[in-house]
């Protein structure tokens, strides 16, 4: 019954269809999976959610260590005696459904005369707790994000709009009116388990909707597109107006993989030391909205949810006009101010990654402090190499470093010494990077 029903009259996405197929395989099949459809009643039902309640994993003994892999291995720490884990509220709940709508065709089949969920109350739908980050996080976000402004106005948008991850990666360049300032959700990109392809869809709720800018949001994009062009442009290609709005090709032809953003995020603000995920943006959208003043109907409508003002936002009426309006207005006096970005010698001086551009720091902050003079020579690099504990061709990636910015100047036959005129150019450097620190450091905090 649940084969015929998932394969022939499941009308859901790829990616439910075979997380229903998962649970069919781990938690139904086990237990239900052989018994005749018309003796499944509430009883059996009950027991099997109580089942999953228990544990996930549907251990017989509890004695049993769950080993970090099924290969073999000595093991360690990670290798700990069983715990038993419930299975979740709402993955009960899901599979509730699935036996609901399946056993709803089989009564229409003719197989059973009567549908057994009825009888049975799945586990209550576990209460809403969003997690936005905090005014604090969201502004070292963005600081932290703008160092690629591409990447910082792809999460400009998507905290300022509230889109989900797909449609952001599905968004087109026909779709941003920057003279309206409003910019129209139509499709997003999906998984699709089954065949293991991306591909573009329309949205989750099936529907489109129109979601006004506010002014720097329409002057992001706009930046954004003018990069986008001039990419375009060096390599003899021309902008399109049905180009990805964020992709990683010149001519953006192809978008951009959600799971690739969402990875990156990850990277980000596990940098930063914030426990969060880019689907929380959406909240923080909805959350500052609902605080500032904006009805809950016109940020359902933002947001694209499933009810509460989709019909209304569909069609463009006055109620898109005037209230998304002052919703995009309410919001971008809330999020933090726009981090200005800094060029790639400001971030490696202000946070240096990597071994090289330790050295290459190191080096320049002895110069800057009058530790070493215009005309001095920089110690061998095998003596660096040992130094540092790094290898000779890290301390020639920092040397060129070194001599990107101005601070050695490098002759064959001869070490990097400091350069004779460096002194005036760099007091001038030094005076911009403070400033833009001053600047990235004292970003305001939303007002509550």
């Amino acid at each position: 019954m649940l084969k015929r029903y998932l394969d022939q009259y499941f009308e859901g996405e790829p990616s439910t269809r075979q997380q229903y197929r998962d649970y069919v395989r781990k938690h139904i099949a086990p237990f239900i999976g052989e018994e005749p459809v018309g003796r499944i009643d509430a009883d059996i039902l009950d027991s099997l959610y109580a089942e999953l309640r228990r544990c996930r994993d549907h251990c017989t003994n509890k004695r049993r260590v769950d080993h970090r892999t099924s290969r073999n291995h000595e093991c360690d720490e990670r290798c700990r005696p069983h715990q038993c884990k419930p299975l979740g509220a709402t993955a009960i709940r899901q599979i509730h459904y699935l036996l609901s709508g399946a056993y709803k065709r089989a009564v229409r089949w003719g197989w059973v005369s009567k549908n057994p969920t009825v009888d049975v109350d799945p586990p209550a739908s576990p209460p809403a707790d969003p997690s936005p980050p905090t005014a604090d996080e969201s502004a070292r976000i963005l600081t932290e994000a703008w160092q690629d402004e591409d990447w910082g106005s792809l999460l400009w948008l998507a905290m300022t709009t509230g889109a989900r991850r797909g449609e952001l990666c599905a968004l087109r360049w026909a779709d941003f009116e920057p003279d309206a300032a409003v910019v129209t959700l139509k499709r997003a990109i999906s998984w699709d388990p089954e065949k293991r392809v991306w591909y573009e869809k329309d949205t989750k709720t099936h529907q489109q909707r129109r979601v006004a800018l506010d002014p720097v949001t329409v002057e992001v994009l706009t930046e954004h597109r003018e990069r986008c062009e001039k990419r375009a442009v060096a390599i003899g290609l021309s902008l399109e107006r049905e180009a990805f709005m964020f992709s990683q090709s010149p001519d953006a032809a192809e978008y951009q993989k959600p799971s690739s953003v969402t990875q990156r995020y990850e990277r980000m603000v596990k940098r930063l030391g914030i426990n969060t995920t880019l689907h929380k943006l959406r909240h923080y959208s909805a959350t500052e909205l609902i605080s500032s003043g904006v009805d809950v109907r016109t940020v359902a409508g933002r947001l694209g949810h499933g009810s509460g003002g989709q019909t209304t936002l569909r069609v463009y009426t006055a109620w898109v006009s005037e209230a998304d309006q002052r919703a995009s207005s309410a919001l971008a006096d809330r999020v933090p101010e726009r981090p200005k970005p800094l060029t790639s010698a400001e971030r490696i001086r202000a946070n240096p990654r990597n071994p090289y551009e330790r050295l290459a720091v190191d080096v320049y902050g002895q110069v800057e402090r009058g530790e070493l003079f215009a005309g001095d020579e920089l110690p061998p690099m095998k003596r660096l190499a040992a130094d540092y504990g790094i290898s000779v061709g890290t301390v020639q990636r920092a040397v060129q470093l070194l001599q990107d910015w101005g601070t050695v100047e490098v002759a064959r036959g001869r070490r990097a010494q400091v350069r004779a005129n460096y002194a005036d150019t760099a007091s001038a450097e030094s005076a911009t990077a403070l400033a833009r620190q001053e600047t990235a450091s004292t970003v305001p905090k939303p007002q509550r």
